[in-house]
């Protein structure tokens, strides 16, 4: 295992997770400053979580993926060695979890100024504007299909930066395509969260439900491996 890819992803995730969930506590959480500032407030921010994550992931030496999807979809292009793949996902998984700790810890007296148990839930973890098995998943297999394939694509572009690139792809799908199921496009940013709201102690939290939690699993793993399969058919095709 790969002690710096490891450590990498874990602070990399970890503050993905800390700043995304936390403006989502921002704005959602009773009696905070940023109260009812609404849904282009938490886009903007979680595309800037993604930006600050991924840099600080580069910059301690890890790709980057803060995403299991990602990491499976860039396993299935041929770009990280499958060998790697368990070192991401226990460092996404674990970076997730403690950056929901702190989100917790760093809200923790307004926690029970909140009365809806669903708004603390949404802190957390993502949950559906309309309850549908299926077109939740397909929402979430076309949200991370477009992540993937422009994570694939930003190194052929012009060679901008990726981490910004990313941070700006991540932004555009929360306002164009978030609207249905709050675009997890993550399985660790979803589930590791879920984990810590059912065993933290959150005053009135109520259920953490697990009834929809493999929505935001399953899915972004189907729309990762679509894109990288579809991004390999075309290269030679189109000859990049």
């Amino acid at each position: 295992m790969d002690i710096k890819i490891l450590l990498a992803e874990i602070v990399g995730t970890m503050l993905l997770i800390l700043l995304g969930d936390g403006v989502v506590a921002n704005v959602l959480l009773g009696k905070t400053k940023g109260n009812n500032s609404g849904w282009i407030v938490i886009t903007w921010a979680w595309g800037m979580a993604v930006f600050v994550g991924a840099y600080v992931a580069v910059a301690l030496g890890s790709g980057a993926h803060l995403n299991p999807a990602v990491t499976i979809g860039l396993v299935v292009a041929g770009i990280t060695p499958a060998s790697q793949m368990l070192t991401y996902f226990i460092g996404e998984f674990v970076g997730a979890m403690l950056g929901a700790f702190l989100v917790w810890l760093h809200y923790y007296p307004h926690w029970k100024e909140t009365a809806d148990p669903g708004l603390k839930l949404a802190v957390f973890c993502t949950g559906p504007a309309i309850r549908s098995t299926v077109w939740n998943l397909v929402s979430e297999i076309i949200g991370t299909f477009a992540l993937m394939f422009a994570i694939l694509a930003i190194p052929k572009t012009w060679g901008l930066p990726g981490p910004f690139t990313v941070a700006l792809a991540v932004l555009v799908i929360g306002l164009a395509l978030g609207g249905t199921t709050g675009y997890a496009i993550n399985p660790a940013r979803d589930l590791g969260p879920r984990i810590m709201h059912a065993i933290l102690p959150i005053p009135g939290k109520g259920s953490s439900d697990w009834g929809y939690s493999w929505i935001p699993v399953v899915g972004p793993i189907v729309g990762a491996i679509i894109a990288a399969v579809l991004f390999g058919v075309l290269k030679p095709i189109l000859g990049i």
